[in-house]
């Protein structure tokens, strides 16, 4: 598979709303199907990432691990990103995510939050605050702080 990496033109950070827009559609575009090489391309050598309640881990082999981790248990994962704001070097959006889980065969759903700070056009920090569900479910409030 050919590695489609997130470098925006001359490797500098998007600069207008038009090309964040392309920026989150390109990565949107790396997780269907799973592109690990180009997703993992578009950080920073020392990027750190904070997903959800996972541990602080930083780096791209710890970056690809996580990747690779997470497409075998999300098959047939879809994704639809909306950007939300920039701001300097700051990006933001929002995202919903649909896939069965390997384990269980179970449709699950997804929705979630981003921060990305930038560097030479790549991502330095992956911040996320996510909230899943079996998408056969209704959330509640009493599920989700039970």
């Amino acid at each position: 598979m050919a590695i489609q990496s997130l470098r925006t033109e001359g490797d500098r950070n998007p600069r207008t709303l038009e090309e964040a827009h392309a920026f989150v559609s390109q990565v949107e575009s790396l997780f269907m199907p799973w592109n690990i090489d180009g997703l993992v391309a578009g950080f920073t050598e020392d990027c750190v990432v904070r997903f959800g309640t996972l541990p602080e881990f930083t780096g791209r082999d710890a970056l690809r691990q996580f990747f690779t981790a997470r497409s075998s248990k999300q098959r047939g994962y879809r994704l639809k990103k909306q950007f939300r704001s920039l701001t300097g070097d700051v990006m933001a959006n929002v995202w919903d995510g649909w896939w069965e889980d390997a384990a269980t065969g179970r449709p699950m759903k997804g929705f979630g939050v981003e921060v990305w700070k930038l560097r030479d056009g790549k991502i330095a920090i992956w911040e996320t605050a996510f909230n899943s569900a079996p998408a056969d479910e209704n959330a509640s409030v009493e599920g989700l702080l039970g």
